[in-house]
């Protein structure tokens, strides 16, 4: 941690953090505004990366003592000061098990009596110090983070009896966060983000958000979705916030009532459960996905063996076999091409899901159609355009980039794919679902990260993840672009 400080205001905390044989460089720079300033002109003569550490008051109830508390922001009277690398320092001490909340601190020249203390945390203020708001020019222009440990808390206020214990409490938590103090130091630098280009909402995805929403504009909330819409936390997160009721099966709506069916589209027998309750039902299937499900009937029509290329497990697969259970032979890989059967060589077909990885998909094909001459193809490549070119886009990102993150939940196959992608590629890629999720230690001495989001990953989880990024050293923006997409798919009847 050579270019960056840890400042202290106590001698307690630096002792603390001295305690845990850590490679810290830490700075003792004194109680209270006044000393803190004058630190801050001292270390502002050769600006580095500043960590300020130490103990401060709640402001909450839900912030408890020995809880450690990120600074996203603390708030002085000249305005507030942002530290935008907070949401790492958050998740990283969480996945360690240590209790952090991630949000603003005020920083007073004072002791705060209750009634003031009451009003600042309705504005959304999780703790209060009165030193961070003058160490934050030490950095100047360089990264800066704020972690503190409560000892106070509006149950139990300072100068109270029990205040030593408490105090020991939080001194533990903040021993305990030196590792990861450590791990945002080393990941201090500049650095050159390649953005992969096209990356986020495909037109499917776009599409099935916008009939729940406005499903919800027509018919008010509650409106139920059977299953997420799209596998993504934070868009599912959104809609709830706007009256969606997510289950996972019909028979969890109520008789009567609004349902949409999600983007990875439905069996027959759960469509006729829908109807058997009366359910007013809106289709937000992928128009990609029914073609695979039309693709299926037809051949399953005819007599054939219809191979379904894609995971078992998947939503999407296990609506397609829904199609037709008895002619439906799942494929995982082409391991599983080598030894699946048909019950006639002579009538089989295959089709595949839209998610999957192209390359793993064609060797599977390959494979059957190696063993099954007679093999009858779709007329067109069922994977979804916005699939293959994300693959396209992340596999030339990947060759230039020293890691690779991809925003994306840990339940969509499409963003997985993309992942494996970029390691076959031989570079180290990770699938973060937001900011909070990159580990620090991923970031120590890399210099050039490739970005992206699945399909279902909404656009703004980049933004916040370069900008998050930049709160570690400055940052350099290059976009790939290898493809324009202008596809549209119009709205079902029921929702226009």
């Amino acid at each position: 941690m050579t270019d960056a400080v840890v400042c202290t205001p106590l001698l307690a905390e630096q002792v603390a953090l001295r305690g845990a044989r850590s490679s810290l460089r830490i700075m003792r720079t004194g109680k209270g505004p006044a000393r803190s300033a004058e630190s801050a002109r001292q270390l502002a003569r050769e600006p580095r990366a500043v960590l300020v550490a130490g103990v401060a008051g709640s402001l909450q109830s839900g912030v408890r003592t020995g809880d450690l508390v990120v600074a996203s922001e603390i708030r002085v009277a000249g305005g507030p000061v942002t530290s935008l690398s907070a949401p790492f320092l958050a998740g990283a001490l969480r996945r360690t098990g240590l209790r952090a909340h991630l949000g603003p601190i005020v920083s007073s020249d004072r002791v705060l009596p209750a009634r003031v203390a009451g009003a600042l945390a309705a504005t959304g203020a999780l703790a209060v110090d009165m030193e961070s708001g003058q160490l934050s020019s030490a950095a100047g222009n360089e990264p800066f983070a704020v972690l503190r440990a409560i000892v106070d808390t509006p149950q139990a206020p300072l100068l109270r009896p029990g205040t030593v214990p408490r105090g020991i409490r939080a001194l533990r938590s903040l021993r305990s966060a030196a590792p990861i103090m450590e791990q945002w130091g080393a990941a201090i630098g500049d650095r050159e983000i390649v953005l992969a280009s096209p990356r986020s909402f495909c037109a499917g995805v776009g599409r099935a958000i916008e009939i729940v929403e406005r499903s919800l504009q027509r018919h008010g909330a509650p409106v139920y979705v059977r299953r997420q819409i799209v596998h993504n936390a934070h868009v599912v997160r959104d809609l709830e916030s706007r009256g969606a009721i997510f289950v996972e099966e019909v028979d969890e709506v109520p008789p009567g009532s609004v349902v949409v069916f999600a983007a990875h589209g439905v069996s027959p027998e759960v469509r006729t459960e829908a109807q058997s309750r009366g359910l007013s039902v809106i289709d937000a299937t992928c128009p990609l996905v029914t073609k695979v499900h039309t693709e299926v009937r037809r051949y399953a029509a005819r007599g054939d063996t219809v191979f379904l290329i894609g995971h078992r497990e998947h939503e999407e697969v296990i609506g397609t076999v829904g199609e037709a259970p008895g002619d439906v032979v799942v494929v995982a890989d082409a391991a599983d091409a080598a030894s699946v059967r048909a019950r006639d060589p002579d009538r089989v077909a295959y089709v595949m899901q839209t998610t999957l990885a192209v390359d793993e998909a064609r060797e599977a094909a390959d494979v059957l159609r190696q063993r099954f001459p007679a093999l009858s193809a779709p007329r067109r490549d069922d994977i979804c355009y916005a699939t293959t070119n994300r693959q396209l886009a992340i596999r030339r990102v990947a060759a230039e980039s020293e890691l690779v993150l991809v925003l994306g939940s840990a339940n969509s196959s499409n963003s997985r794919r993309l992942v494996e992608v970029a390691e076959r590629e031989g570079t180290p890629a990770y699938l973060v679902d937001e900011a909070t999720d990159v580990d620090l230690r991923w970031l120590a001495g890399v210099g050039r990260i490739g970005i992206t989001a699945g399909a279902s990953a909404p656009a703004h989880l980049v933004d916040e993840l370069v900008r998050c990024l930049s709160g570690l050293g400055s940052v350099t923006l290059r976009n790939t672009h290898v493809v324009d997409e202008d596809v549209q798919f119009t709205l079902p009847r029921e929702v226009i």
